[in-house]
């Protein structure tokens, strides 16, 4: 395909909604936010090799390419509207077009989202979107308000995403289910919104839950203490690793996409309420602290240390996955 045949293509299938004025097509975009509303804008790249596998399906990389970003909407609390899509692509082919429309539409779908702009262009393998979304004054869920005292929770299991990603480096099998959690992660979308007015602050967990914990403990001007044995676990997980494996996938790893937020202890009840009633899991794993560490312990007091606190990108770590791969 050319690239506008590629265009072409794109606005077909993304489709007209009212509150988008003017969409596909032209230079920018015009957009009717509701009255009264604040703006929550994000954006996030995906590159082939460093955030999926070279051969991750079309489709896994198109739903994870909006839900990544669909995931920090969450952890503002904000309600996702619409989103913009960049394409770098080798070639132009039709398959694998359709393939990646075809999980990035599920996704929009799913949350109500309207692709309303972008750019294509030829490169290597890249996506770039920008999903922008709405929230009540004063009500965004933010990192810098988590005070001592806090209780720390997190939603879903961990370490899950890392795991796949280690079985793929290392040639092993891949457990479809830990696969699943890699290429496809759920944006906590309605946890999100419904923490607002009770959370203190959140963030999702894409860089490994102590990095991004870390985030939140410098924003806040805090420290945190969590308990190595209560970060949640899924059954996959368990199967597939040894303990000291899982721990450090656990509290590491990343990707998962979940969100790990604080808030005050009175709340802990209406905190799960909210979980039951939506249908995810919660997990409180400890507790905000005066100073400006995050320490891990186990169940016997002890001080529990990783290799590392998590991904970062441009560190001696960040290799691409197909070059750490045996």
């Amino acid at each position: 395909m050319l690239e506008f045949d590629l265009i072409a293509r794109i606005r077909q299938r993304a489709g007209l909604r009212e509150d988008v004025v003017l969409g596909i097509g032209d230079d920018c975009a015009l957009l009717s936010p509701p009255a009264g509303m604040q703006l929550a804008v994000t954006t996030d790249t995906l590159n082939c090799g460093v955030h999926f596998p070279e051969e991750t399906a079309p489709f896994d990389i198109g739903w994870k390419a909006l839900a990544v970003n669909l995931s920090d909407l969450a952890a503002m609390g904000a309600r996702p509207a619409w989103c913009t899509l960049s394409l770098s692509l080798p070639e132009a082919e039709a398959g694998f077009v359709d393939g990646f429309l075809d999980g990035f539409l599920t996704m929009a779908q799913r949350h109500d989202v309207a692709i309303v702009g972008g750019d294509t262009t030829r490169g290597p393998l890249s996506i770039s979107v920008a999903a922008l979304g709405f929230i009540g004054p004063g009500q965004a869920l933010r990192r810098d308000g988590a005070r001592a005292g806090d209780d720390i929770w997190v939603s879903g299991t961990l370490g899950d995403a890392a795991a796949a990603l280690a079985q793929w480096q290392a040639n092993a099998p891949i457990d479809l289910a830990l696969r699943a959690r890699l290429d496809r992660p759920t944006p906590r979308l309605e946890l999100g919104r419904a923490l607002c007015g009770i959370a203190s602050a959140c963030i999702d967990v894409s860089d490994g839950l102590l990095a991004d914990l870390a985030h939140v403990c410098d924003a806040s001007g805090v420290g945190a203490e969590l308990q190595l044995e209560a970060l949640p676990a899924s059954a996959a997980l368990d199967a597939a690793f040894d303990l000291g494996t899982r721990r450090q996938l656990q509290a590491t790893g990343g990707d998962d996409y979940e969100l790990c937020f604080c808030a005050q202890a009175v709340h802990r009840a209406q905190v799960e309420a909210i979980a039951r009633d939506i249908g995810t899991p919660v997990k409180r794993i400890g507790q905000v602290t005066e100073g400006c560490r995050v320490i891990v312990r186990s169940s016997q007091g002890e001080t529990w240390l990783p290799p590392s606190a998590g991904y970062v990108h441009f560190g001696e770590t960040a290799a691409k996955p197909s070059e750490r791969r045996q």
